[in-house]
């Protein structure tokens, strides 16, 4: 005997179904793949208007027609387009943390739970007739993909590369290049993706389907779902923009590409390409320069980390170093640094695969394997034209290490990343690397770990209390449960995303003591030199993300989320 769906139960004891009947159509639904109620009203059993009024009695729901509401007038940005494709949805409006939502079947868990953990907003169901509700999303989803031919062009523009810098003749993909629906279209996903505050645009291509997804505060959010057979010509238009080979779909590629929006405003991109099973995705990354002129107050560092970090960049040489996952910041940090001490009399030089924030009056350059231009090949360059301050990119090897050691030794101020899990973990990967202790020791004055935490919304998150047990497992000290502060938890709103808007760094700013060089030098390990960091209040980053919730910054679970205890 078949498990029968909550609706089937519901159909059976209002007497409109037969038990073996609903069991039936149950096992035909999976068979089919399709949902029992796609299954109901394609039989013919029941018709959809009179399950419709049975379920709305059933459940105690309100019952809504469809055919009553003018589509144009619907909100279309409350929830992913894909979830109400997906379960046959259409979201009616919100009232404070409620959204309120039309079904064919409230009974649908997995529905509910899904628009919760993307929205985190109660829910209220309107049951509706299925074939109205049916016709209602596919038209939503059709309007969506066909949008692309009634897009209004902008005023923009986009700076094409001479003709003479690319490798082909492109005369035969023009028609492809140009095609003015899918130019437009382009123009305004970048438009769009710059006024959401995203970091990357992907363009991905499936099988049976296309999507184009942004990166907002961290997280990939569907937006787009054209048709699947712009997918070739949307990767030409990108790859000649951006200076690539169109004809080489085989091996990934790397370019940059400007948009002008009127006379003096331009955005920078940097395009990266990446053949899949089903066409090449394109993923673009939004630089813009602004973010480097914040301020180090705008980065979100605690007084005494800020007092740590400026009096370690005004030392005439060693080294400093920044680590962190991808997207963690380090760049902006490096950058805000080097603004800080970009001035008249000094000499900065940079190497960067590649640069992606241009800073007039420091010198840049980008790192090109292929022609050999290594990071270490570089570094032996700027020792050469007599830099004050340099910045390495990445130190990725033994010999861009070893340079970077003896240059930070030799009267210069050194700034490079590298990706380790924090800072005391940081001295034990150059050790690993194969760098002397004593070379260590001497050079490195200060290593800085960071995430970014997405920042609660001002406008709309909420007070939580959070019990006593959960806090202290999650690193609260006895003490500051005792101390007055807040703690709040997202909500969401036409402001943010789902409770958040922005994001905010989280911290461990580490000084080398010369009690941390005696433990470099008799080859300590990383739990010698994190244990040393606590006793010299030095926080780690679980530790610095607590205090941000406290001021109520961010919520705990999101600082639970990117930090490790």
């Amino acid at each position: 005997m078949a498990a029968l769906p909550g609706l089937g139960r519901a159909l059976v004891m209002a007497g409109k179904l037969e038990r073996q009947a609903a069991e039936d159509l149950y096992l035909r639904a999976q068979a089919n793949r399709t949902s029992f109620i796609a299954e109901l009203t394609g039989s013919g059993v029941v018709s959809a208007y009179d399950l419709a009024h049975t379920i709305s009695a059933a459940f105690a729901a309100p019952l809504l027609d469809l055919n009553a509401l003018d589509n144009k007038q619907l909100p279309k940005d409350l929830l992913d387009s894909k979830i109400c494709q997906d379960y046959r949805l259409v979201v009616l409006g919100r009232r404070n943390n409620r959204l309120i939502v039309a079904t064919a079947d409230p009974s649908d868990s997995h529905a509910l739970e899904k628009i919760k953990f993307a929205t985190q907003l109660r829910v209220d169901w309107v049951v509706a007739e299925y074939d109205k509700l049916l016709k209602l999303v596919l038209s939503n989803a059709a309007s969506g993909t066909d949008a692309i031919d009634n897009i209004i062009h902008e005023e923009i523009e986009f700076e094409e590369p001479d003709a003479d810098e690319l490798k082909q003749d492109i005369d035969d993909l023009r028609s492809d290049i140009d095609d003015a629906p899918v130019v437009r279209f382009l123009q305004k996903m970048l438009l769009e993706a710059y006024s959401m505050g995203a970091s990357d645009l992907h363009f991905e291509p499936y099988e049976h389907n296309y999507r184009v997804r942004f990166r907002i505060d961290g997280e990939l959010r569907e937006i787009a779902s054209p048709p699947i057979s712009i997918k070739d010509k949307l990767a030409s238009r990108i790859k000649v923009i951006s200076r690539m080979d169109i004809s080489e779909k085989r091996v990934p590629q790397d370019g940059k590409m400007k948009l002008k929006i009127g006379p003096d405003r331009v955005i920078d991109f940097r395009v990266s390409s990446l053949p899949t099973l089903f066409g090449e995705k394109i993923v673009i990354r939004i630089l813009d320069p602004s973010i480097a002129r914040l301020g180090i107050d705008a980065l979100g560092y605690a007084p005494e980390e800020k007092e740590r970090l400026l009096s370690a960049i005004s030392r005439p040489y060693g080294m400093i170093l920044v680590t962190g996952p991808t997207g963690s910041g380090k760049t902006v940090s490096l950058y805000t640094c080097l603004n800080l001490l970009n001035q008249p009399g000094v000499n900065i030089a940079t190497a960067e695969d590649p640069s992606e924030i241009n800073l007039p009056g420091v010198n840049q350059v980008n790192i090109n394997d292929k022609a050999g231009l290594t990071f270490s090949a570089a570094l032996k360059s700027f020792l050469r034209q007599d830099p004050d301050i340099i910045m390495i990119g990445e130190i990725r090897d033994l010999e861009t290490a070893d340079i970077s050691i003896k240059a930070a030794q030799t009267g210069h101020l050194l700034l490079s990343t590298l990706h380790t899990n924090d800072a005391p973990a940081t001295l034990a990967r150059l050790r690993n690397m194969g760098i002397a202790p004593f070379n260590i020791a001497s050079s490195v004055i200060m290593i800085t770990a960071q995430r970014l935490a997405r920042r609660l919304c001002p406008t709309c998150k909420t007070r939580i209390d959070i019990p006593r047990g959960a806090l202290l497992e999650a690193g609260y000290e006895e003490n500051e449960l005792n101390q007055s502060w807040i703690s709040y938890r997202p909500v969401g709103c036409s402001n943010c995303n789902n409770g958040y808007k922005g994001r905010v760094g989280i911290y461990q700013v580490m000084p080398i003591s010369e009690e941390m060089q005696r433990i470099i030098l008799r080859d300590g390990n990383a739990m010698e030199i994190a244990h040393q960091a606590a006793l010299e209040g030095v926080r780690t980053l679980r530790q610095s993300g607590l205090q941000k919730v406290k001021l109520g910054l961010t919520s705990l679970e999101e600082v639970l989320a990117v930090t490790n205890a």
